[in-house]
């Protein structure tokens, strides 16, 4: 079983933040060429950090966004899995342990995603539902996607 760190952004290390950025920028920028200002969107300060670390580096990563920051309800965001990581349940392991946190820590009763198209199919696996047509984000085509909990 996974050892997963869970902390708001005041509690997390130095060190900790600093593996944070570094594989977001490894994914999100440097692997989908999002541009870094679209990447580090100054909402990481009101948000829930989850992580997934092996011999000190993170190999997986998300963040619990608040209702009314992003979304009317609770959302769930930049979900990663270090590329070496993929395809060994990791990210559907790491949503179940978010939507459970939610649960258990937020008032609310539906968490909201911005799914990249392609893994659509990733966030259906945890129950996740479509409730948008496709939209441009960051160049990439996504769906808007929901789940009760």
């Amino acid at each position: 079983m996974n050892k997963w760190i869970i902390k708001e952004y005041k509690d997390l290390l130095l060190d900790e933040l600093y593996e944070i950025m570094r594989l977001r920028c490894e994914v999100f920028i440097q692997e989908q060429k999002i541009l870094c200002e679209e990447e580090l969107d100054g909402i990481d300060n009101k948000c829930i950090h989850i992580i997934l670390k092996e011999n000190e580096a993170a190999v997986a990563y998300c963040r619990i966004v608040p209702k009314g920051i992003s979304y009317e309800n609770t959302s769930i965001g930049r979900v990663l899995v270090k590329k070496t990581h993929r395809r060994k349940g990791i990210a559907q392991e790491m949503l179940n342990i978010s939507l459970n946190y939610i649960k258990e820590n937020f008032n609310d009763d539906k968490v909201i995603l911005s799914s990249q198209l392609y893994a659509k199919k990733l966030y259906e696996s945890v129950g996740f539902t479509v409730e948008s047509d496709i939209y441009n984000e960051a160049g990439i085509p996504h769906v808007k996607m929901y789940r009760y909990i």
